[in-house]
């Protein structure tokens, strides 16, 4: 089978790798991809939004299934074009309809779905520009830290919490009339504030049968102890250590069927990953957010732990036939390490050699911001590399990337090195 799969991150390299293990998949094309899926499929300078030249190559090469790694296309709706179109309506795409692509596209949506199909979440109400002052007033009624949300994508960044109530009410005003996150803030929901661990649920489904994948924790500030400004991710454990038989039992009676039951109740066609962003407030699991595909950096420890057939698993969804296929997961941790750019989440220099890669042994290396330029491995992006580990804990796997990542090197490379540390 000939796979095109859309993306350039580290959780494309990490799908490309394990799709790659597949008998299944005999060519594999990655749009536009990057120096790590460079060296293991065949990359195509083609951007993942751009639909009419999408279909052109897909025609041309005789794709025979499309795998959507980020979320802009799939809230541009890509999973519809190929649907409506009679060239390419065969074509199974892994990733949502439009419509469910909403749950990540707009905050308001996912916040209405949560609360229509009686599934925990923070309390919310959300305001636009011409009632900002009633947002302010909203804001008096709630109790410190403040949570403000962009309505639409803002690239993982749009999420402020502050303690101060002058200061939310001044964030929400620029926000909202300042366009701060650009069309992305043209609304805003607040949220109650919630107290507990962070946890994310990765589900597999076909609308109506699903898998539920292993869970992660990312850690998405920047600096050591979750200080400083919120990243796309700087490193990300699974199992998570505290999610218990007990924790998960909640999770997929109070979660992840209702929500399952919600898409089908709904009429959203659905076919592909659930993440969930959860918090674990004193034992009881409460949805902060869903995204509609798998989150980056856990795509790296997630998809290492599987020991099933990835491709497999994508036939089935796009069979129906989800049910039928069994999901043998590896019982070791994993852990992977972010190795991003001086400056990152700020301005930051890109060009820049990366050189050691090879003589890492005993780790998997996931490029994320990297390109070839005549050989060379350089820098491309904030988020640069990914360093992946098995361990019996997540202690023995951590200590095994922190290992790896002493024979890596680039100029300002930066990583957090207490990933980890609240568990």
């Amino acid at each position: 089978m000939t796979i095109l799969l859309l993306g350039s991150g580290g959780r494309e390299h990490a799908f490309a790798w394990k799709m790659l293990q597949s008998a299944h998949c005999t060519k594999l094309f990655v749009a536009p991809g990057n120096a790590g899926t460079a060296s293991i499929a065949h990359n195509v300078a083609l951007n993942p939004s751009d639909f009419e030249s999408l279909k052109v190559f897909v025609l041309a090469e005789k794709v025979e299934m499309l795998v959507v790694g980020p979320e802009d296309p799939l809230v541009k709706g890509i999973f519809d074009f190929f649907l409506n179109d009679s060239l390419l309506k065969d074509i199974p795409v892994i990733g949502p309809s439009k419509v469910g692509a909403q749950l990540e596209g707009s905050k308001e949506f996912a916040k209405e779905f949560l609360v229509k199909h009686n599934i925990p979440t923070a309390a919310y109400d959300s305001f636009t520009k011409e009632t900002v002052e009633e947002g302010c007033l909203f804001l008096e009624t709630l109790q410190a830290p403040y949570v403000l949300k962009a309505d639409g994508l803002a690239a993982g960044k749009g999420v402020l919490i502050l303690q101060n109530l002058a200061e939310a009410k001044e964030e929400l005003r620029n926000m909202l009339v300042h366009e701060k996150f650009g069309s992305a803030s043209s609304k805003v929901v607040i949220e109650e504030f919630l107290d507990g661990i962070e946890l994310s649920c990765f589900v597999l489904t076909d609308g109506k049968n699903y898998k539920i994948l292993p869970t992660a924790k990312d850690y998405k500030r920047i600096g050591e102890g979750d200080t400083g400004l919120n990243t796309g991710g700087m490193g990300a454990v699974s199992p998570v250590p505290f999610a218990d038989a007990i924790l998960m039992e909640k999770i997929e009676s109070r979660i992840v069927k209702p929500t399952i039951a919600g898409l089908q109740k709904d009429g959203i066609i659905y076919k592909g990953f659930v993440f969930i962003g959860l918090i674990n407030v004193k034992g009881e699991p409460i949805v902060i957010e869903y995204n509609v595909r798998m989150g980056d950096p856990e795509t790296e420890v997630v998809i290492p732990r599987l020991k099933s057939d990835l491709v497999e698993l994508f036939m089935a969804v796009a069979n129906e036939s989800l049910d039928q296929v069994s999901l043998e997961i590896d019982s070791r941790s994993a852990t992977t390490i972010v190795l991003v750019s001086g400056g990152y989440p700020e301005d930051f220099e890109k060009g820049k050699e990366i050189t050691g890669i090879d003589s890492v042994t005993d780790s998997l290396v996931f490029h994320a911001g990297t390109t070839l330029d005549q050989g060379k491995i350089l820098s491309n992006g904030g988020r640069v590399l990914t360093v992946t580990s098995f361990g019996e804990d997540f202690e023995s796997a951590i200590k095994k990337s922190y290992q790896n990542i002493e024979k890596l090197n680039f100029d300002r490379m930066y990583f957090r090195k207490d990933i980890g540390f609240d568990l």
